[in-house]
């Protein structure tokens, strides 16, 4: 039996609380890239509603989640995958260099320079 291993979430934010999350075990990133990160997600959060986490999986992929209260009757899942594709698109240097970053400081990878 295998057990399933939790995510290691980056940041977040949630339209409800009205509130960004930034896990503290990255404060070391260069603040221009966490405030990058906090407009990329509150914006989301504003435009499409629901909580969004940037999330790292287990082989160092950085994943967006996401999700809405079932009562959230103007949250549209088209909507938020719409967007979350957007964002890779138009952030993608941006997710590939955090991803490295995971990769090297997290996981122990050589860097490909």
């Amino acid at each position: 039996m295998s057990e399933k291993t939790e995510n290691l979430v980056l940041c977040g934010a949630n339209s409800y609380e009205q509130k960004y999350y930034l896990n503290e075990a990255f404060a070391k990133l260069p603040q221009s890239i966490k405030e990058e990160l906090q407009i990329m997600c509150v914006l989301y959060t504003e435009e499409v509603g629901g909580i969004l986490t940037l999330e790292y999986e287990e082989d160092g992929t950085l994943m967006f989640r996401s999700i809405a209260d079932d009562m959230d009757y103007y949250y549209d899942e088209i909507s938020a995958g719409l967007k979350i594709r957007q964002m890779q698109r138009e952030k993608r240097e941006l997710l590939e260099s955090l991803e490295l970053y995971y990769r090297v400081f997290f996981l122990g990878e050589k860097a490909d320079v």
